[in-house]
């Protein structure tokens, strides 16, 4: 085979090549979209002038070949027009938000359409194309934009300025080449300068898109690529040799058809191994992409020994911060599921995502990860890697909470056993205390003289409140029965403080089945009757108010005691307020923990409120 025929043979593999590429690219456009669902027009572009550009070669190619006759002025001029445009498509991927740079890609384009309109006008008017003027106009223009990309983009990376370059420097040698009527001279120059549409694409996709298409363009691409040098390498320095051994052999001999077939055969069994050497390649040169397998053992081994949630959560999101090139990093709660069945959810787009960790209960949290460098895009094979550490990670953090609650259970528990005999003697001290004893035996006192029957009746009373509070040991009981004994200690008190003390309560009847601590609200009363009613002349109201109250983490048992005090023991109730009121304070952090609340507030006009807040399912109340 002389030199003339491998030109030709370059030329028709480099433009069935660069067929498969551009549509390869073409189909990767339409089936991968931006989130908005639009196509990248870039893209959509280059891919198009691509593909017209060598399958008009390619055309061309066979029609002379099995015509014998010039292809058609027309078709040349459409598929040399859409060369012309790629090195402007070269120059739109370079624009950024900077007015130079924008009259760069308008001039860009002008020359473009300018060498396509001198094409167009002499396949009209001189039935000949492509126009030699254009293809001059385009190899000066696309070094012309070299410098304008140089000077308007001065603060770029050297690594990006390299590859414009490198792509319109290729584009001028191809446009050169074209002009001066040499082609096929030789097959090295085919090689370099007629095919130069291979590299540019290559160049764009590297410049713009390397982690967005790597996986699903490069990798295919330069496998194509290097399975078609080595079926060129099979044929010109196994199979042309043998070849020229034969000449006296009949065109159709057995033995040189065999040799191709074996040629065929070893193509297709080197395949396997060349695909394995892009995938090393994209991956480990030009991603520098970790094992994301050694990366989720590794997360693994290292959440093993952590027992924080903080620290595990800020240990995964620094790890895959770094394997993902994301500058910027977080986490935070969230109280509500992202996804069905709490299922790892990973939301993405061209310069951020967010991936959910999906706890067995709340909160829950979101890892974010930002501003990824080069472009970097997530794909299939990265979004598997962070579904599954983010199982990993929801996984030990129900470990950590489980644990967790299982120390304070038995911290609870021993807490339990000991306030349970201080709160009896607390509740015994506060309630029946020496002053109340003695108001109440001196009432009884004066009513034996002036009403028998009334003394013996508050007397009864009295006799059972002191065995309801000796006899009691349960650390739980009904809001009821709390309400009974309640109206018993107020129906004493209203003996002593007769139309002074008034009474209100109001707790539905479906309430007082659910289950609070034992005397959790004597002493709010006792400190009422103290301080809104004896310290007032004119004496008081006292409320007991129950109720179900809403809220965005759940639903509470709200318990309200309200009196008309002006208020002017407030502070002694904020600072503890006495042996009664320190005692609800520790009892509901021992059985709720923060999740229970205790408040105070106090009016000059209004008087004062005595709030406790219980969790609903906690006090055993899912409907009402």
């Amino acid at each position: 085979m002389y030199s003339l025929n491998t030109a030709s043979l370059i030329n028709l593999l480099g433009f069935a090549v660069g067929v498969a590429l551009y549509a390869m690219l073409f189909v990767m456009v339409l089936r991968h979209r931006k989130q908005d669902s639009k196509f990248d027009l870039l893209l959509l572009l280059t891919a198009v002038l691509g593909i017209t550009w060598n399958a008009g070669e390619l055309f061309t190619s066979v029609w002379q070949d099995f015509n014998g006759k010039p292809v058609p002025p027309l078709i040349k001029a459409v598929y040399f027009s859409a060369l012309g445009f790629l090195p402007s498509v070269v120059v739109g991927s370079a624009e950024n938000e900077k007015k130079n740079t924008r009259v760069l890609t308008i001039a860009a384009y002008a020359l473009s359409s300018f060498a396509a309109l001198l094409h167009f006008q002499s396949a009209f008017f001189s039935n000949f194309a492509p126009s030699n003027l254009a293809l001059q106009i385009l190899t000066f223009g696309s070094i012309a934009l070299i410098i304008g990309l140089l000077v308007f983009n001065y603060r770029q990376k050297l690594e990006n300025k390299t590859v414009w370059i490198f792509a319109l420097l290729i584009f001028a040698l191809s446009a050169l080449h074209l002009s001066t009527k040499t082609e096929e001279s030789s097959w090295y120059v085919e090689l370099l300068a007629h095919q130069s549409s291979l590299p540019l694409v290559l160049a764009i996709l590297f410049q713009d898109f390397r982690f967005a298409f790597a996986d699903l363009f490069l990798k295919r691409a330069l496998s194509l690529l290097l399975l078609a040098l080595t079926a060129f390498s099979l044929y010109v320095f196994v199979a042309q040799p043998f070849q020229s051994l034969h000449t006296t052999h009949e065109a159709n001999d057995a033995l040189s058809t065999g040799i191709l077939l074996l040629l065929w055969i070893a193509t297709a069994l080197f395949y396997p191994l060349l695909h394995k050497f892009s995938i090393w390649l994209v991956d480990k040169v030009i991603l520098k992409r970790v094992s994301y397998e050694f990366l989720q053992n590794k997360i693994g081994r290292t959440l093993e020994n952590i027992e924080s949630i903080d620290l595990a959560l800020d240990n995964v999101r620094d790890q895959i911060a770094e394997a993902l090139t994301a500058k910027r990093s977080a986490w935070r709660e969230v109280y509500e599921s992202q996804s069905e069945a709490n299922m790892p959810q990973v939301n993405y787009g061209r310069k951020a995502a967010e991936i959910f960790v999906p706890t067995n209960e709340s909160p829950y949290y979101k890892i974010s990860l930002k501003n990824f460098s080069g472009g970097r895009r997530l794909l299939s094979d990265e979004i598997s890697m962070l579904e599954a550490v983010s199982l990993l990670t929801a996984r030990k953090i129900d470990a950590l909470r489980v644990t967790h609650e299982r120390c304070e259970q038995e911290i609870r528990e021993q807490e339990f056993a000991k306030l349970a005999s201080e709160a009896q003697l607390t509740a015994l001290r506060s309630q029946v205390n020496p002053h109340f004893l003695f108001n109440a035996l001196t009432t009884i006192g004066y009513l034996i003289q002036t009403a028998p029957d009334k003394a013996f009746e508050t007397l009864m009373r009295l006799t059972q409140l002191l065995r309801r509070v000796l006899r009691s040991t349960e650390e739980f009981c009904s809001l009821g029965e709390e309400i009974s004994l309640i109206e018993n200690y107020l129906d004493i008190e209203r003996t002593r403080f007769e139309e002074r003390l008034r009474v209100e309560i109001d707790v539905p009847k479906p309430l007082r089945k659910q289950q609070i601590p034992s005397l959790i609200l004597q002493p709010l009363i006792e400190n009422s009757i103290k301080h809104a009613i004896s310290a007032n002349k004119h004496g008081g109201k006292v409320s007991i108010v129950a109720a179900i109250e809403d809220t965005v983490y759940g639903s509470n048992l709200l318990l309200q005691v309200v009196d008309t005090g002006a208020g002017q023991n407030a502070r002694d109730f904020t600072n503890g307020g006495g042996i009664g009121l320190e005692n609800i304070r520790e009892r509901l952090s021992a059985y709720y923990g923060a999740n229970a609340r205790f408040e105070i507030r106090t009016d000059v006009k209004k008087g004062t409120t005595a709030e406790v807040r219980i969790p609903l399912e906690t006090a055993g109340v899912h409907s009402v």
